[in-house]
């Protein structure tokens, strides 16, 4: 690319590329919670699952549009309650990416972060894993090995969510 002074460094204008930093922070976040749990290998579904709800989740829960290294962790917290079992977190996650997309068609700026976190819900929304059915075990998890029991085919968000919200403790 070559160097053109004259344009500003925002990428806005000329039809330069907008890096998607807020997005790539959130998914380096959610990466690393999920590593550090130790939970699955990186390079499995489940894995990926786990990482795109967490991402979705430290994105759009950053209300000011400055993802801080210095305020992840007292930014825990937050994630745990969003992310437990008893919260709409798929409907907070449609409101929050529907309000975000109308913010930015008003002001008619590229949005590459908010298309990733679209892309990455779509997955989340589209792609389904085959996971232990815990509804059809008598008390829930941990009373069957990982192997044993009813599968169901069940949405990416419905396996990634509990991963990450497991994640976020393990941290």
């Amino acid at each position: 690319m070559l160097h053109r002074g004259h344009q500003s460094t925002d990428g806005t204008d000329g039809g330069e590329l907008t890096v998607p930093m807020a997005w790539l922070y959130a998914e380096y976040i959610a990466d690393e919670l999920l590593r550090t749990g130790d939970l699955m290998p990186p390079t499995s579904f489940e894995f990926r699952a786990g990482r795109d709800a967490l991402a979705l989740t430290v994105f759009l829960s950053d209300t000011d549009g400055e993802l801080s290294g210095i305020r992840v962790v007292t930014q825990l917290e937050m994630w745990l309650s969003l992310t437990a079992y008893d919260q709409p977190w798929q409907e907070w996650v449609r409101e929050r990416l529907a309000e975000l997309t109308a913010e930015a068609a008003a002001t008619g700026r590229p949005a590459p972060d908010l298309e990733l976190a679209g892309a990455a819900w779509r997955w989340l929304e589209e792609t389904e894993l085959l996971a232990p059915d815990l509804d059809a075990v008598p008390g829930g998890a941990g009373v069957l090995g990982e192997d044993d029991g009813p599968k169901v085919w069940t949405p990416a968000w419905r396996l990634g969510l509990p991963l990450g919200h497991l994640a976020i403790h393990l941290f």
